[in-house]
């Protein structure tokens, strides 16, 4: 099998490569596992960034919340934590990187037509047989030889109320209710007290 690289996209502003191997490797150690999800996404990411050019920083939105923000995250700078991924949980393996300022980018989808001719990867991903009776050796091997082909790709334009929205200047101020700081928006109660705690009471 010819050596496989994924590309990645650095703080540096420049292009970098992985190969398979190593990028398997930084998986396993940052997921805890080699999920078949982020194999794929490992290849998603790949397709978009060979797709955009070069020398640009590009924010993301998985359309997941599944295994694909991890690939995101191990393969751009763009993070939850900076604010240049959006996981927007429509539950479609999908992932899209654009321009931070015009809002144009690349969409990389699952295609469903292409999994037709990966039975192990069909079994997988429509959850056709439960876990423990997949083939999980054969499931990986059928990824690794699929690889991006597996994916469909085309042109996007984010909608311009999305674009820029990192709230780096917002307001911050104590809950009226629970105290705590938060990031003022248009109420004196942080979300939590406005009824979106998960937590019941004790």
């Amino acid at each position: 099998m010819a050596d496989i690289r994924i590309r990645r996209l650095t703080y540096e502003n420049k292009m970098d490569s992985y190969r398979l191997e190593d990028y398997i490797r930084i998986v396993k150690e940052f997921h805890g596992s080699l999920a078949p999800g982020l194999l794929v996404g490992g290849f998603m990411v790949d397709l978009a960034l060979k797709n955009l050019p070069e020398g640009e920083f590009f924010d993301a939105i998985s359309e997941t919340k599944t295994c694909l923000p991890d690939a995101v995250q191990l393969l751009t700078p763009c993070t939850v934590g900076n604010g240049w991924l959006k996981v927007m949980d429509f539950s479609r393996f999908a992932v899209s990187l654009y321009d931070k300022s015009t809002g144009e980018g690349i969409r990389v989808y699952l295609d469903p037509s292409k999994i037709e001719q990966w039975p192990e990867i069909k079994n997988w991903f429509y959850k056709l047989k439960a876990k423990k009776e997949q083939n999980y050796q054969l499931l990986i091997d059928q990824i690794r030889e699929a690889g991006a082909g597996l994916c469909s790709m085309k042109k996007i334009r984010i909608k311009p109320e999305l674009l820029g929205g990192h709230a780096h200047g917002s307001r911050i101020a104590n809950c009226e209710k629970c105290g705590e700081a938060f990031k003022v928006k248009d109420s004196p109660l942080c979300p939590a007290c406005r009824g979106g705690d998960p937590y019941t009471a004790q």
